[in-house]
């Protein structure tokens, strides 16, 4: 088995450049992992997952419990074997889903009560359930079971923070699989004083990473970046850490910058299965009509398949024909840009000049294209 070493090679600023070490392969960072909630990414095959450059991906543990059931799951050999995916995998504890799901759940201390989005029948989770779960589904890297509160209500994110810590507790002991790497999650809204105590009880108890979770759900970009900063100055370094589905391009280098390692984030399939490309020039919405006859590919700088074969106009054409390939390329592409930062960030770190790297790709953000 391959212990879970992490290796931090180089820190350019508080940009990190390292390696975490897994029974699937090792993982190089900073580096975003793709978004496969029900063990698939929308509109990819594996093997174009693979091509397109990504190391690891995330797939759901609320969903996959509920439809196919991870029981089934581990029947079958474990989402490696069941998806296909021969590279690390990280699964979420259920939380977010749980918690987002406002109208129809009852939080307690225990866990939590809510109605399958399927079926409507009664559900439970709860952290030892939950750790259950993730230990069925056979992920590398499995995460604590959290409650994610309203990121600007300090009364309720103080109670959630107060349980996501009573509830990491109880995952360390729920958990038996040694080949599963259990990362804690800090909570505490955009609140300085509970971020900082939740940095330092989770960083406590010995996890061989840490996640930052309840960002990116409603709270300004200045508070995100600002909590960013202020959790990673007391998270420990020699471990990685783990900023939850957050993923456009400016978040991902305004978080390396601020020393984060592993990203995820579902946006880079949803914007191309609702016609939008990402590109490190600005979003482009290919239902404009000014690509009608456009050659140029999304970005002139990409190297991606969809970027090598395909102009605007091509695909106007298939998002305006509702073709299924449109969003297969739009993905393709979206995720690659991702992908790509990531590793061009990890390069620049050992280079020693990230900052720069840095400033020039977020100046070129700002200008943007001027759409036609």
């Amino acid at each position: 088995m391959t212990p879970f070493t992490w290796t931090l090679e180089a820190v350019d600023g508080n940009a990190r450049a390292g390696t975490f070490a897994t029974p699937h392969g090792s993982i190089r960072t900073p580096v975003f992992a793709p978004v496969g909630t029900q063990a698939t990414v929308k509109s990819l095959t594996p093997a174009q997952v693979d091509e397109l450059g990504a190391q690891m991906v995330l797939a759901n543990t609320y969903h996959l419990f509920l439809r196919p059931g991870d029981e089934l799951v581990a029947e079958m050999g474990g989402l490696h074997r069941f998806m296909a995916w021969n590279k690390p995998i990280l699964t979420d504890s259920g939380g977010f889903q749980v918690f987002s799901l406002t109208d129809t759940r009852k939080i307690d201390d225990d866990g939590v009560t809510f109605k399958s989005h399927i079926d409507g029948s009664l559900k439970r989770l709860s952290p030892e359930i939950s750790i259950r779960i993730q230990e069925n589904l056979g992920a590398d890297i499995i995460m604590a079971f959290d409650e994610c509160a309203v990121p600007t209500d300090y009364a309720y994110s103080r109670l959630a923070m107060q349980r996501t810590h009573a509830w990491a507790k109880r995952c360390l002991d729920a958990k038996r699989r040694e080949d599963q790497a259990l990362f804690g999650i800090v909570q505490g809204g955009v609140f300085s004083d509970l971020r900082a105590e939740s940095a330092r009880e989770i960083s406590a108890m010995g996890f061989p990473g840490h996640a930052i979770g309840g960002l990116s759900v409603g709270e300004s970009k200045a508070d995100m970046y600002r909590t960013i900063a202020e959790v990673n100055s007391i998270l420990p370094a020699d471990k990685p850490r783990y900023l939850m589905g957050v993923g456009t391009v400016e978040d991902l280098i305004e978080g390396v910058r601020r020393g984060v390692d592993i990203f995820d984030c579902v946006l880079p399939t949803r914007l191309a299965r609702h016609n939008s490309a990402m590109s490190m020039r600005g979003r482009l919405n290919l239902m404009n009509a000014g690509y009608a006859r456009d050659e140029r590919p999304i970005d002139p700088d990409c190297a991606c398949y969809t970027c090598r074969h395909f102009s605007r106009a091509y695909l106007r054409h298939l998002v305006n024909a509702k073709e299924m390939l449109a969003a297969a390329l739009l993905s393709i592409h979206n995720l690659h840009t991702l992908v790509q930062l990531a590793e061009d960030m990890r390069a620049a770190i050992l280079d020693k000049h990230f900052e720069q790297f840095a400033q020039d790709k977020l100046a070129r953000l700002s200008a943007k294209e001027t759409e036609k």
